[in-house]
């Protein structure tokens, strides 16, 4: 920023200098009043609602207080957001939000930011302490986010080791509801897991949130809808003893199915003929052994494709919401009653003649008649058995042992597992998505990924909804597979490699240009098991 305003020397008419005055960050006088303490104290032990003046502290549907007015002096705030604008920002984005960070600001030498910081750390979280009744530590985690246009923060419930009591204060424009931004808070159901959002606190100039952090905590920022407001917060955690968990809840495996008895005959009627080729299923699968991945366009004949695109959007189709909203928020159709056309596609999918066509896309044992590693295996046991029955013509050190001979007989004796598949039909609209969570029982194990897209004409990567594959314990993507009218995606992951389908944003109910509406996309989701 440039001033025309003459500079001034720090020196006074008089010749002398004056003396820098900086502005003390005055906390609000409700947290110096020792009764207010008292009563909110008792409120917050007993699970009871208090007000008084800007404090309201409510425990549905878990403990949380609101601090209106939290800093007295004006001057002090105005001063501190500006401080804060000029800090440098970080885009931060993976499957539970995208948002604007700046680096930790316990190191930060703004005036006005420590102003800020001294408040919190001391005379605030001295108030806290007292009112939760625990110790809660010196080192308090801070620093300043900025949620813009599209930006959100998903469902998560604030968990790690050490964390007590999170905290957000906000330094925002006039805002509303419909700006989005809010700060949502959910129920739970009777395994601890997020339910619905039953209460939004819209964010507010100079007020701090607080609540405990817990195994209930569920909680997001919603969207930010407005395109020229910006969210300004500073925000972290108080650290102390946690607070007891339950085990953590594993949801109970969806069903696998081994392949429909059903013959090339559904692949002729379905598949595009360049993909029946075997000298191209040759090449595919040369490319897919290098890559572990293949992207099949126009995989389905047209007249099938359209046929199957126009019945999606039918009402007669049966939507339910699957979740928890912690783990994944999407429409999933009911199996039952599905268009003719469509369930078609379900059972092409699903069919033997599919599973053996994959196979030679891709070179995994998907089918008995596909040749596969198993056949190397089965060179070896042979090897094996032979060193096994000359074991007795060998020197000691050279022969197998009794304990050895007796895992390759138990290893051949078992049955050769049978590939199986499991399946979804998904409808994507604005606010859905997938996150990658700990008890991911599916990310466990080795398998194959297919998406089929349809309704997604024109579909922009900016409007989320892509699949990102990463490895485990790494933001960087390691691939994206993004939606695509009648394109078949196939990707091999390892035990190492999760997945995650991006947050759909509200950009993406918006029309075409055409006039035509565009509020949802689709895809058959399958994985399939060797």
């Amino acid at each position: 920023m440039t001033s025309k305003r003459k500079k001034s020397d720090g020196t006074s008419a008089g010749g002398k200098k004056k003396e820098k005055r900086e502005e003390i960050a005055e906390i609000s006088g409700i947290i110096q009043d020792a009764d207010i303490k008292e009563k909110v104290k008792e409120a917050w032990h007993r699970r009871k609602t208090f007000s008084h003046g800007g404090l309201v502290l409510d425990c549905h549907p878990f403990p949380h207080c609101v601090l209106n007015n939290f800093i007295q002096n004006e001057g002090f705030l105005e001063n501190l957001q500006k401080e804060l604008l000029a800090l440098n920002f970080h885009e931060k984005s993976n499957d539970l939000y995208k948002f604007k960070q700046s680096d930790d600001l316990k190191q930060r030498k703004g005036a006005h930011i420590v102003g800020l910081r001294t408040v919190i750390f001391e005379q605030f979280r001295q108030w806290l302490s007292d009112v939760l009744d625990t110790e809660l530590e010196a080192v308090v985690d801070i620093s300043c986010a900025k949620y813009e246009y599209t930006d959100v923060l998903l469902c998560h419930d604030d968990e790690l080791e050490g964390r007590r009591v999170a905290f957000i204060f906000y330094l925002v424009p006039p805002w509303e509801a419909s700006d989005g931004g809010t700060l949502d808070l959910y129920s739970v159901d009777e395994n601890y897991q997020p339910k619905d959002v039953v209460k939004s606190l819209v964010p507010q100039w100079n007020t701090l949130i607080f609540f405990e952090v817990s195994p209930v905590s569920f909680h997001q920022v919603a969207e930010i809808i407005s395109e020229d407001k910006c969210r300004l917060s500073m925000g972290g955690w108080f650290h102390g003893t946690s607070l007891e968990r339950p085990p953590r809840y594993v949801e109970p495996p969806i069903p696998r199915n081994p392949h429909l008895p059903r013959d090339e005959e559904l692949l002729l009627e379905w598949v595009n003929p360049v993909y029946l080729d075997m000298a191209y299923q040759a090449q595919m699968q040369e490319e897919f052994e290098e890559s572990s991945e293949i992207l099949l366009k126009n995989f389905l004949k047209e007249d099938k494709f359209k046929e199957v695109n126009e019945a999606l959007k039918k009402a007669e189709i049966q939507w339910t919401r699957r979740g928890p909203p912690n783990k994944r928020s999407y429409e999933r159709a009911a199996l039952q009653g599905l268009p003719p056309c469509v369930s078609g596609c379900w059972e092409l999918l699903s069919s033997e003649a599919f599973f053996l066509l994959l196979s030679n896309f891709t070179g995994l044992k998907l089918h008995f008649l596909a040749p596969g590693s198993d056949d190397e295996e089965e060179e070896e046991e042979e090897e094996e058995e032979q060193d096994c029955a000359a074991g007795s013509t060998r020197s000691p050190e050279a022969a197998p042992s009794e304990k050895q001979c007796g895992k390759r007989k138990e290893k051949k004796s078992r049955e050769p597992s049978t590939p199986v598949c499991r399946g979804e039909l998904r409808r994507w609209g604005a606010g859905d998505y997938t996150l990658i969570h700990d008890t991911d029982l599916d990310n466990m194990e080795l398998a194959l990924d297919l998406l089929l897209y349809c309704g997604c004409e024109n579909w922009q990567s900016d409007l989320g909804g892509f699949t990102s594959y990463i490895a485990s314990g790494e933001d960087e993507e390691l691939l994206t597979v993004s939606p695509e009218d009648n394109a078949l995606g196939l990707v091999y992951r390892d035990k190492e490699t999760l997945r995650f389908v991006k947050h759909v944003n509200h950009r993406s109910s918006q029309s075409l240009e055409d006039g035509r509406d565009r509020r949802h996309f689709y895809d058959f989701s399958f994985v399939y098991y060797e």
